[in-house]
């Protein structure tokens, strides 16, 4: 049995409702953050919460929990569980009002922390890639915010057989290099390291940020802009990231040939994502 955690009380999630007047249902109005536990304990959390309160902000929906009583809820989904590590999406939506957009601020949403059994691949484990035919659409506001409108990832992702073994690459409709269906992209090229700019659209991930911050630690330069795919099918390493499953190597996007993860950046990188995370655990 699966449990979730629904404005505050804890249940099997085949008992939860919610109103189709929700507006998260009606209008997509609603934002989520997808994370992972490790012993526990959510890697880079409070970055996930702050990109989370952005987007209620900026849409004018109350978050009626701090970020502990959601990590407390975390942990108690664990527990439910059996004790063992999920895979955990925090969903905040807007609530039920009327049909129409009459709604000036949205003070009672529906809060949701789904958890599911955690089913990573080891770390290494290599993906191939495509570039899409789909078009990475614009974001709704000034930057891309991780709302209840996934549309454009869904009609990207019906392009893949599967999101297990293959990622997609959406570029944007000027042809730069924009982000996965789940993931930003990454690739290294003479010893420095390159990925799409926020201005594309893309999401602004947390391990896109953390990676970032990873290489400036270590002296790699890191160039953030407008890049054809070209420049990425001649990069001498490529790879991409997301919270759950951390840093993907590809070993090929369309017929261009990767060292995966065997390239030493990846290694490097990787390695050191590791590292953090095992000093959050003993921390």
């Amino acid at each position: 049995m699966t449990y979730c955690f629904f404005n505050g009380i804890y249940m099997p999630s085949e008992e939860m409702r919610i109103s189709p007047f929700d507006h998260g249902f009606l209008y997509g109005v609603g934002f989520f953050e997808t994370f992972r536990t490790y012993e526990g304990k959510v890697f880079l959390f409070k970055a996930h919460m702050d990109r989370l309160r952005e987007a209620l902000l900026e849409y004018r929906i109350e978050m009626p929990y701090t970020d502990e009583a959601i990590l407390e809820a975390v942990g108690k989904l664990d527990h439910l569980s059996g004790g063992t590590d999920g895979y955990f999406r925090l969903n905040v939506s807007a609530g039920v009002h009327d049909i129409g957009l009459s709604p000036s601020e949205y003070k009672e949403p529906n809060v949701i922390l789904f958890r599911k059994e955690l089913s990573v691949a080891p770390r290494g484990t290599e993906k191939e890639a495509v570039f899409l035919q789909t078009p990475r659409n614009l974001p709704e506001s000034g930057v891309r915010r991780k709302s209840h409108n996934f549309l454009n990832n869904v009609r990207g992702r019906l392009e893949l057989p599967s999101l297990k073994e293959k990622e997609g690459i959406f570029l944007t409709k000027e042809g730069y290099v924009a982000e996965g269906v789940t993931s930003n992209v990454f690739w290294m090229k003479d010893g420095e390291l390159f990925t799409p700019s926020i201005d594309t659209g893309i999401l602004p991930g947390t391990t896109r940020a953390y990676m970032i911050q990873l290489a400036n630690e270590i002296g790699i330069a890191v160039h953030e802009g407008c890049f054809d795919k070209k420049e990425v099918e001649n990069a001498d390493e490529a790879f991409v990231s997301n919270a759950v499953q951390e840093i993907v190597p590809l070993r090929k996007i369309g017929d261009r040939l990767f060292p995966g993860a065997s390239g030493v950046y990846y290694e490097n990188l990787h390695g050191l994502y590791s590292e953090a995370v095992e000093n959050m655990k003993e921390g």
